[in-house]
């Protein structure tokens, strides 16, 4: 009885002794603190980096989809390789016919079958369309281990820019050393050799967003030929220019270019790299500016081949005057007549010999304040052309016809004359008559080599020359003529040889000449 009576009590007092240390532990469990709650910046931060995982994922998966596309286009062109080679190799009986396919019969081929040289081609086109291929993916493999150009704002920027190096040896005494444009004295004996790099660029290009339809991009450039330093051979140090500095929208077929670019009504330049800094044939019928402007431009489509182009817009009014002050700015002769200067092109495109045709006039205007009431008016008529003559023959150039526009290259940077002292007002000022141009034959004898001759001439008409007796102007006429050889390997390389002869008459010294041997080398980016 005892034994019996015995566990029921030790059961319970078991349970009791279970319930009372349940209860201690959940007493004790709910008074620890909780996790605490994430935080709204944590929350951003894990979205930012899932974002950057998934981002780093995707761009690791399409690398790997490219390597493999390469390794299978690497395949293939071994496999056609070899296929092409034992084709070649088969010996042939010459009293039997050809049969350069295994398993294809010998009898001659019907009428609409194709011959087995076509087949033949047929095959090598494939193999040269793989490689093509496989080259066009190892060059985006390259890409993308590439260092990029980072910017402040998630839009693309490219750099790019010539580490270009002249040197040149001169026979005359001209304005210029390294890239004359003058001869400013006659020829006696002067002859001189040297080397220059301020002619390298850099250039910068940025692509931004889409705004009201229409693509955005803007473009800076500048070079080391804004004059020399005040030091210790100082020629070898230029100084930093800027050259164009422009901000584009384009749609479809029209675009607004504010910024400073250059002269739109006189687009073309012949190619020299002996003159970068400033445009071959300046001061010799080349009429160029990098002036300030803003400007619209639209393109009509008369055909699959043929369209119109019409660009028309304000400019800095230039007159081609130096500054008064080093630091603060002045305006000058144009800029004081409280108004900008005008232009306006149109241009005619047409296809031809697989190649562009493009025929452009172009008007300029510019109103010019040069003191005490003394007003002028500045024009130019201008034409341009684009010619291909033959496959690899075509012909280019321009011709102008104005007055006043040394500010924009004419009249060998001469825009007006004084029939007195300036400084007195009843001293009358007359614009500049001047007519010039320029031509260049160009011959690419492949994508790498190319063979240039131009010449420009630009002159005072004879009818203003004779008006300013006493004060006549001090150039007359100024020609100019190039032959140069450009090669371009398949690296960013380039080496040109270039020679010219420059010729300046002025009033009282009628035969100036002088002439440069320029060798150039340069590193493309």
């Amino acid at each position: 009885m005892k034994r019996t009576d015995a566990v029921p009590v030790s059961l319970g007092r078991a349970a009791t002794i279970m319930g009372v240390l349940l209860l201690l532990a959940a007493s004790s469990w709910s008074q620890m603190p909780g996790p605490a709650a994430p935080s709204a910046s944590d929350a951003v931060v894990g979205a930012a980096v899932r974002e950057l995982q998934q981002q780093v994922s995707e761009l690791r998966a399409a690398i790997a989809d490219m390597r493999s596309e390469a390794a299978q286009y690497r395949a293939e062109t071994a496999e056609l390789r070899r296929e092409l080679q034992g084709m070649r190799s088969q010996p042939t009986d010459p009293s039997m016919p050809s049969n350069r396919y295994p398993g294809v019969s010998t009898s001659p081929p019907a009428a609409a079958e194709k011959p087995s040289g076509e087949g033949n081609t047929s095959i090598e086109q494939r193999v040269a369309n793989l490689e093509e291929t496989t080259q066009l993916l190892d060059s985006k493999l390259q890409d993308q281990y590439q260092t990029k150009v980072e910017s402040a704002s998630k839009y693309r920027v490219r750099l790019s820019g010539i580490v270009l190096m002249n040197l040149f040896s001169n026979r005359g005494r001209t304005d210029n050393q390294d890239f004359p444009s003058i001869v400013d004295g006659p020829n006696q004996g002067n002859v001189n050799f040297g080397a220059t790099l301020r002619q390298s660029e850099i250039g910068l290009e940025a692509f931004g967003p889409t705004l009201w339809g229409a693509k955005t991009s803007a473009n800076l450039q500048a070079d080391f030929a804004g004059g020399f330093a005040n030091t210790w051979n100082g020629v070898n140090s230029g100084i930093f220019r800027l050259r164009i500095a422009t901000a584009r929208m384009d749609w479809s077929k029209t675009s607004l270019v504010v910024g400073q670019d250059d002269l739109f009504v006189s687009p073309l330049s012949p190619t020299s790299f002996a003159s970068l800094a400033v445009p071959a044939f300046n001061y010799a019928g080349n009429l160029w500016a990098w002036t300030p402007q803003i400007r619209l431009e639209h393109q009509f489509d008369l055909s699959d081949t043929q369209s119109v182009k019409i660009q028309g817009g304000i400019l800095d009014n230039l007159t081609g005057e130096f500054p008064s002050n080093s630091y603060f700015r002045a305006p000058g002769p144009g800029e004081a007549s409280g108004q900008p200067a005008y232009g306006l092109r149109t241009a005619w495109t047409t296809g031809i010999l697989g190649k562009p045709l493009t025929l452009g006039v172009a008007g300029y205007y510019s109103r010019q304040n040069w003191g005490f009431g003394r007003h002028v008016d500045g024009w130019a008529g201008l034409t341009d052309w684009d010619i291909p003559l033959f496959s690899k023959f075509s012909l280019s150039g321009e011709f102008y016809r104005g007055r006043a526009v040394g500010g924009i290259g004419g009249g060998i940077s001469q825009s007006v004359f004084s029939l007195g002292p300036e400084e007195i007002a009843s001293s009358a000022v007359r614009g500049l008559d001047s007519i010039g141009g320029w031509s260049q034959l160009k011959f690419r004898a492949n994508s790498r080599l190319e063979f240039n001759v131009g010449v420009g001439v630009d002159n005072p008409t004879a009818s203003e020359v004779r008006a300013a007796v006493g004060r006549e102007p001090f150039y007359v006429q100024n020609r100019s003529g190039l032959v140069n050889v450009v090669y371009r390997p398949k690296s960013n390389l380039l080496f040109s040889t270039e020679y010219r002869h420059l010729q300046t008459f002025q009033l009282y010294s009628l035969n100036n000449s002088a002439q440069q041997v320029n060798m150039m080398m340069g590193v493309l980016f």
